[in-house]
């Protein structure tokens, strides 16, 4: 009973199976619990403008910093850029393929019972012309309380870069922004616990309006992204290893106990001491680990891009919303943009899925909820992927500057030397966990 009262992920679970239950056999009653799934996604929406301005902002203005750091930050910021768009592209390539929404016949009108969309998603974005004029706000502050996502994210790309112009003062302003949104993502983490409500709600009133059919469409998304992830792990990360003379299964196996922790937790930033110590042991030099995966934690997020267009494409297909190639591009850019800086933030995955929607016309930001059972499930692959994705990083950057030793990276590999990273060693070594 107290492990229950501490783990919000069996909370989840408990919720979502009662609210199938309840869906299934008192649909009546079912229907009313829609307001505890309303006011959860309400809940979220009013962090989605402040967290969506720190993130971006920050992650401009600390490329300003990697740019600065020379050719290894340089680097490390076009390998970043790189992978995180190929995973929104598989993310996209995924969705269509599978089409794991299809079918569903979710009609927005019914899904609008559980919250209106931001004044953004209301209108049409007609011509460029119009497009641009309605990315100007009239004030500072008016895309925060209409919640226009996009003059959110002009807001921000130009606070960004006004940060790096203003070189060491924007330093010290960009710190305060970084604080800020600490406390964003603290609020946010306590609306979270509120999640096992918000995912009753949402199954029981799916469920019930909707019927079983909802819960296949969610376990094929499920299945969707599972096997995404499996493949892009073994197709991108494998070939980028091999590129560089070693082998995904060694990795793996060299950093299985972290690989082990990161699944329990869905969460990587408990091994982040640790990963580190054996990096360095693996022959990186101590300068590159640190500035990769640190950095990486922020930047590259490939389980999180995947799952951001799949997951958009799948409300999309699920709403009968048809989008055209230009909206389809619009949520890769917005997507780029908004998948930075959301690592290890429980809930970060539904704010951010939530700016991406409100940004484009026509997808209700209300379709969350079916997504919100799922989300707690998906981010086990999706840690994980986050966390291959930054050891490889690190390898694949160390190759290309030369500050890996391969000599002594194969023979750890291979498992002919003795490597002493216990996780309370390097815990001490760096400090404690991050």
């Amino acid at each position: 009973m107290r492990y229950l009262a501490r783990s919000l992920f069996l909370q989840v679970v408990l919720a979502a199976v009662l609210g199938v239950l309840l869906g299934a056999f008192v649909p009546e009653f079912a229907k009313r619990l829609s307001p505890l799934a309303k006011d959860f996604i309400q809940l979220i929406k009013i962090m989605v403008g402040p967290v969506v301005f720190c993130v971006v902002a920050c992650g401009i203005a600390k490329s300003g910093d990697l740019r600065r750091v020379g050719r290894l930050g340089g680097l490390a910021l076009l390998y970043f850029e790189v992978v995180s768009t190929v995973a929104l592209l598989f993310g996209v390539l995924v969705a269509f393929v599978v089409q794991p929404g299809r079918g569903l016949h979710a009609s927005p009108a019914a899904l609008a019972q559980l919250g209106e969309p931001p004044a953004a998603a209301h209108h049409e974005l007609g011509g460029v012309a119009d497009f641009f004029q309605r990315l100007i706000p009239d004030s500072l502050l008016s895309p925060f309380v209409q919640g226009d996502v996009l003059q959110i994210l002009l807001l921000a790309i130009v606070t960004g870069v006004a940060l790096i112009l203003l070189g060491p003062p924007g330093e010290k302003i960009g710190h305060v922004i970084e604080d800020a949104s600490r406390l964003f993502f603290r609020i946010l983490g306590l609306f979270v616990r509120l999640a096992p409500l918000g995912v009753l709600g949402a199954m029981a009133y799916t469920t019930a309006s909707f019927g079983l059919a909802s819960l296949e469409k969610v376990g094929l998304l499920l299945l969707a992204y599972f096997g995404a992830c499996l493949v892009f792990v073994l197709l991108v990360f494998g070939g980028l290893l091999r590129l560089c003379g070693y082998r995904l299964t060694a990795l793996a196996r060299y950093l299985r106990e972290e690989i082990a922790i990161v699944a329990a937790t869905t969460s990587s930033d408990a091994v982040l001491p640790q990963t580190m110590k054996k990096l360095e042991d693996l022959g990186v030099e101590e300068g590159t680990v640190g500035l990769v995966i640190p950095t990486g934690y922020s930047f590259n997020l490939d389980g999180f891009s995947l799952y951001l267009t799949l997951a958009v494409l799948f409300i999309a297909q699920a709403t009968d919303t048809a989008l055209s190639a230009g909206q389809v591009v619009s949520v890769l850019l917005i997507a780029l943009l908004t998948s930075k800086g959301a690592h290890g933030v429980p809930g970060a995955a539904i704010v951010i899925l939530a700016a991406t929607l409100a940004a484009v016309p026509s997808l209700p930001v209300s379709g969350l909820l079916l997504l919100l059972p799922a989300d707690w499930f998906v981010g086990i692959a999706r840690a994980l992927t986050n966390y291959l994705g930054n050891c490889v990083a690190t390898l694949v950057v160390g190759t290309f500057t030369r500050t890996l030793d391969h000599a002594k990276a194969r023979t750890v590999l291979a498992g002919e030397a003795p490597v002493e990273a216990p996780v309370a060693a390097a815990g001490l070594d760096r400090g404690g966990s991050a």
